[in-house]
């Protein structure tokens, strides 16, 4: 069985092709089509025009090539800077008539879990009770579970794209004043889901994200050229000691650093005082750098589970919206 995911991110359009014989989705072909949609809308304003006909060129591009891979029809899902677009369902419906493609968001709590069977899957049962931490565009998620799916989720708005626009909105290189403000920001929204991280006592803790993947790479990780097999880890001191270097130089500058691209450039600031800041509250030291994150996730359920459990997010998309407040965590039937 060939499987595809797409994803819509806040920067770019991704797509991988797999084949999941053996219970595992072994990556066949990778793509990605830059957008930058969270440029070009305010957090809760609408997706402009202009962004809604670059996504529709891209996610049929994406549907193409994953049918010339030989793939099923892409899964294909938006995150938080679709999710929270006022103009989403407008956005949805043009993509879907346009490209045939049922593109779908899904609420912040169910990437976590996404996330987190992605991470556990490939962390394995010797990692124990696991502490997930994966910083978007739009928000932050952290999870918590012993098992194949996490008994706690949350999705809060301190994504790195977000907080950069919220907090340093024309400053290049902002002022010692405006990063401890944002970092009380982060300490409030955190409080209570760290209390509760400290309260469950992860034996292993986990990052993804291209955040903090970049992260990691400037603090020391091994490039992604040797491999997904190289451990890599993030400790919170070297991250403690990446925010002064980032807050030191202006945002152009911050691109010439070891693993900061330019187009992450601007928010890799916010993204490390993110970061570090979840570190300190749940009292995590040293995190591990997990390569398998939510579109593995997405796979891994479809190939555990069936197509069912996919059946009822799009249900829950045409039917009633994304819910505003909190949804239950496994919103498919069929677990073990």
């Amino acid at each position: 069985m060939r499987l595809s995911v797409m994803d819509v991110g806040s920067k770019t359009v991704r797509l991988v092709v797999a084949d999941a014989e053996g219970g595992v989705p072994l990556p066949v072909h990778t793509a990605k089509w830059r957008l930058r949609l969270s440029e070009q809308v305010s957090p809760g304003g609408p997706l402009p025009e202009e962004a809604v006909e670059r996504l529709v060129v891209a996610v049929a591009e994406a549907s193409r090539t994953a049918a010339k891979w030989g793939a099923a029809p892409p899964q294909a899902f938006a995150t938080a800077v679709v999710r929270n677009a006022s103009n989403r369902s407008e956005v949805l419906r043009e993509v879907r008539s346009r490209t045939g493609v049922g593109l779908y968001t899904l609420p912040g709590e169910v990437e976590a879990e996404l996330t987190f069977l992605g991470a556990r899957r490939w962390m394995g049962w010797r990692s124990g009770p696991l502490a997930l931490l994966d910083i978007g565009g739009g928000s932050l998620e952290v999870a918590f579970g012993r098992g194949r799916l996490p008994d706690f989720v949350a999705s809060l708005p301190l994504g790195a794209g977000r907080l950069t626009e919220e907090f340093f909105e024309g400053e290049d290189q902002p002022t010692p004043d405006l990063v401890r403000a944002l970092r009380r920001r982060v300490r409030h929204q955190l409080r209570d889901v760290a209390a509760r991280i400290r309260w469950e006592g992860p034996h292993t803790a986990v990052v993804t994200s291209r955040t903090f993947q970049q992260l990691g790479r400037l603090c020391g990780a091994p490039p992604g050229r040797h491999g997904p097999f190289t451990e890599r880890r993030l400790h919170r001191a070297d991250l403690r000691d990446a925010i002064v270097r980032l807050a030191a130089l202006p945002a152009a500058e911050r691109s010439r650093l070891p693993g900061i691209s330019a187009p992450r450039a601007t928010q890799s600031l916010a993204g490390a005082v993110v970061g570090h800041t979840a570190m300190k509250l749940t009292g995590i030291k040293t995190v591990t750098l997990c390569p398998w994150a939510i579109r593995e996730g997405v796979m891994l359920r479809r190939i555990e589970d069936g197509p069912s459990w996919w059946t009822e997010v799009s249900r829950l998309e045409e039917e009633e919206g994304v819910p505003k407040g909190p949804m239950p965590l496994r919103i498919a039937a069929a677990r073990n």
